[in-house]
């Protein structure tokens, strides 16, 4: 019986790379994207390609109907769900706290936060034994920020993902004793578009010299990890948080 994998924000960077492995360890993947379809098709093509089952499925994690929407999809396409990647998340432009706005962080926190703590539930609700479900595997895509507070840079970033840590850690207890696995990746300075956006393109190769290994990672290195954490070979790890940043 083939396991069902849903990733948010699977069409590009980490969500791309971890929807990849996957499959090339045995997992059919549900590719959830927000806006860029052609960016999700070729994800859908290449696992295909792989010999896995792949769809590609529109939604925004930060609206809860979406989400909602999402996991009926997937219900109805793919099967029962056995594992999910919180990957999806925002940051905006490097600014300090006093040159930012309340649209920003609500923005940020709703889909950081809200929305992979919604996905969680509709996950919980469907693998959970509690609720006739035969068990699963949440990894949540944290980052170093949280330890570190991105001074100057992104601190709504940070603190959304300093969330995403104390949720890990909780909802694993919670569901500990009905087959659910909870655990978190922190990735550091990994090579992503996600700089771009917070309108520092090169920034993962400009701050290399901070890194005790003295380079950027790449997105398959945070994949390993969280991929690593979805399988079996990880049946006694639970709220953990694995740093994937070279020693920062």
């Amino acid at each position: 019986m083939p396991r069902v994998l849903l990733i948010t924000g699977a069409s590009r960077g980490i969500g791309a790379a971890t929807a990849l492995l996957a499959a090339e360890n045995g997992w059919d993947v549900a590719v959830n994207y927000t806006r860029d379809a052609q960016a999700a098709a070729q994800v859908v093509q290449d696992i295909r390609a792989l010999g896995r089952h792949a769809h590609a499925f529109q939604a925004d994690v930060g609206i809860e109907a979406d989400i909602e929407r999402l996991f009926h999809s997937v219900d109805k396409e793919m099967g029962v769900l056995s594992g999910l990647v919180n990957n999806a998340g925002v940051l905006d432009v490097a600014a300090r706290l006093d040159n930012t706005s309340w649209e920003r962080w609500e923005r940020i926190m709703r889909i950081n936060v809200l929305g992979s703590m919604a996905c969680a539930k509709q996950a919980v609700l469907r693998m959970s034994t509690a609720h006739g479900g035969k068990g699963g595997s949440i990894v949540n895509v944290s980052s170093a920020a949280a330890k570190l507070g991105a001074p100057n840079l992104y601190v709504d970033y940070a603190t959304s993902k300093g969330a995403i840590d104390t949720f890990t850690v909780g909802l694993a207890k919670e569901v500990a004793t009905e087959g659910v696995r909870v655990n978190g990746v922190r990735p550091g300075l990994i090579l992503t578009d996600i700089h771009a956006s917070g309108g520092q393109p090169e920034r993962a190769q400009q701050l290399a010299h901070l890194v005790p290994m003295q380079r950027p990672g790449t997105s398959l290195e945070v994949a390993q990890a969280i991929v690593w954490l979805l399988s079996d070979a990880a049946t006694y790890v639970t709220g953990s948080l694995i740093d994937v940043g070279g020693g920062r």
